[in-house]
């Protein structure tokens, strides 16, 4: 599906590229990370959060559109990333695991989800990606504790935060 992108898509396209140089970004401006703990005592099974997160990606378009300007038409498009245009589902959601031992090292991460310039691609539909912070090591059971983080990263171009709403539930 290819349609004209909307005017808030494409103020922060537009945005993006007067303010730094596509080539060589300094710093993220619309990255949303959203970040998650456990209950003490809960636990979550990795497995069951990486099916929900492919689901939801597959369930919700604007999570695999990507955005391009096209020309011809001097006009930016978005279109839908179908399953066969990615050849795999892992495509078109990003899932990255790593741990902490210090808030300072914590800290770190949750900046450079927040300011990383290169964690999307608005060109190819990677506008989503989960980080997993396991707590001093990776599960070796595959759950979730309380020490352990998540954090839900959308690029705002595709995602706003009524939209974060709908991805509660």
């Amino acid at each position: 599906i290819l349609a004209p992108a909307s005017f808030a898509q494409a103020r922060i396209w537009l945005d993006e590229r007067i303010r730094f140089d596509p080539d060589k970004p300094q710093i993220a401006i619309y990255n949303m990370p959203f970040v998650y703990r456990l209950q003490p005592g809960h636990t979550l099974s990795i497995k069951q959060l990486t099916h929900a997160l492919h689901l939801t990606v597959s369930r919700h378009s604007s999570l695999h559109t990507s955005l391009h300007f096209d020309i011809q038409k001097n006009l930016l498009m978005q279109q839908v990333i179908t399953h066969e245009d990615r050849n795999s589902n892992n495509n078109m959601l990003s899932i990255i695991e790593t741990t902490y031992e210090t808030e300072e090292q914590l800290n770190e991460i949750l900046h450079d989800e927040k300011r990383n310039p290169h964690l999307f691609d608005l060109a190819q539909g990677l506008v989503f990606r989960c980080h997993i912070i396991y707590y001093k090591q990776i599960s070796s059971n595959h759950l979730l504790s309380h020490k352990d983080v998540l954090i839900f990263n959308f690029h705002h171009a595709l995602f706003d935060f009524p939209s974060m709403k709908v991805f509660h539930h």
